[in-house]
């Protein structure tokens, strides 16, 4: 399957349209997020790079155009001026790692029309998808207050390629590991896991399943220990970690029931044989919420196991994102729609302390005691500097973590802050509503 042809029909319609018309002047897309999901205090922008890898790669091949051609049943030379289109455009964006609000720019794409407007769906799917999951995980690291978390996610992922994004957006946000190979491979993210229920089953008793998995793996093992009764599942395993000399990294997990009865039970009854050392890992159906519970209980867990909800946003799987032009050859453009206006000309987003933020136009001056976010990350079609890290990426959330305030960080109710437009944004904006007003007969 083409990269360049997983797009909306109307992306080729339009850019076709465009060439035939020698529509070829600069165009600037900003890719925002109107409102935030319910619940959300903020949003972590992720999914940049990736979409930069795209970018730099795009290229219309004969393939391409034969598809394109299919698609819309017309002849292949129909769709000849698409061939060896290519992108070498200009993208400004927040790195990956940022706290993001409604309203803000989290990329914007300055190229010729037609290539601006062929990459509008893969740019809108990668950076909403990948900015939705970094989100979820990041209420997991809130309500985990300091615990170990680790991505599950990746068996109920919506596909393989969602599931080893979730685990390079969990480790953005700082998860400690994940049970995705390919994934944990690829980043050098720590890989964790340990055994299913069937593994238990196939064994006459829980004793000697746990003894031959010990004997495969020697180094530091953890016994899942709810297959038949926890109780006796946990007593089972400080049985065989006591004979085999077994403490120091080692541990129980507990996949189903009342977690935080379950886990005071099992510290108990580890403490009793001698075994402090060995952790207690919690998993089945966690999200944040889950955690939260657990935490503020007081449940004696080192570490929770995060998947299906988080891997899919399941709360909020979706952002009420738009990827919209606002300046075509020199001329800033917006929209006049109900309850979907936007404001026109490139920007830039100006943040103070506490994430007190200021939109404005890209070229402003940023006000004093502000940081501008969008950064130009690419230039002529090229990467303006080396890929960015993980390590990079999670230093830039955290930071920005602390300065989110408190009532954002809620994860029952939060209030999110709410950018303010600068004065010159706010002036070209009522300057270009009114000559469209005039022109088209719009109201205010």
């Amino acid at each position: 399957m083409s990269e360049v042809t997983t797009t909306d029909l109307y992306e080729v319609t339009m850019a076709l349209s465009y060439l035939r018309e020698d529509m070829r002047a600069p165009a600037t897309f900003s890719l925002f997020v109107r409102d935030l999901p319910p619940g959300r205090g903020f949003l972590v922008a992720a999914g940049l790079e990736p979409a930069l890898d795209r970018l730099a790669r795009f290229r219309v091949g004969d393939a391409d155009v034969e598809e394109f051609a299919t698609a819309l049943r017309r002849p292949v030379a129909d769709l000849a001026p698409l061939r060896g289109l290519s992108f070498d455009g200009e993208v400004r964006a927040v790195p990956e790692g940022r706290i993001v609000l409604a309203g803000e720019p989290l990329l914007e794409v300055t190229a010729p029309l037609p290539q601006a407007q062929l990459v509008e769906t893969c740019l809108l799917s990668l950076l909403c998808h990948q900015t939705a999951v970094a989100s979820k995980a990041a209420r997991c690291v809130l309500a985990a207050a300091g615990r170990r978390l680790v991505d599950f996610s990746l068996r109920r992922a919506h596909g393989p390629g969602a599931g080893v994004e979730a685990a390079r957006l969990c480790a953005l946000v700082g998860f400690a590991g994940t049970s995705n190979v390919a994934a944990a491979c690829r980043y050098g993210i720590p890989a964790a896991g340990t055994m299913a229920h069937s593994y238990v089953e196939c064994f006459p008793s829980e004793e000697r399943a746990f003894r031959a998995f010990a004997r495969t793996h020697p180094g530091p093992v953890t016994f899942l220990v709810d297959t038949y009764d926890t109780g006796r599942g946990v007593a089972t395993a400080a049985r065989v970690f006591a004979d085999l000399g077994l403490a120091a990294g080692c541990a129980v997990r507990l996949d189903s029931g009342d977690l935080g009865a379950l886990a005071r039970r099992a510290r108990a009854t580890l403490d009793a044989a001698g075994l402090a050392d060995v952790r207690i890992i919690a998993s089945g159906g966690l999200d944040e919420y889950g955690v939260d519970r657990l935490v503020r209980q007081g449940a004696p867990i080192d570490a929770y196991a995060v998947g299906t909800k988080v891997g899919t946003a399941s709360d909020a799987p979706y952002l009420d994102a738009a990827y919209k032009l606002v300046e075509y050859d020199g001329r800033p453009v917006m929209k006049l729609s109900a309850a979907k206006a936007t404001s026109p000309g490139p920007k830039q987003v100006f943040r103070g302390p506490g994430l007190r933020d200021v939109v404005g136009l890209a070229n402003e001056e940023p006000p004093g005691g502000t940081e501008p976010l969008l950064r130009t990350v690419m230039r002529g079609g090229l990467r303006t500097g080396p890929p960015d890290t993980l390590a990079a990426a999670r230093a830039r959330f955290e930071a920005d973590l602390a300065e989110v305030p408190e009532s954002a960080r809620r994860l029952d109710g939060p209030v999110p802050p709410v950018p303010s437009a600068s004065t010159r944004l706010s002036a070209l904006t009522a300057v270009v509503r009114h000559r469209l007003a005039a022109r088209t007969g719009a109201g205010p």
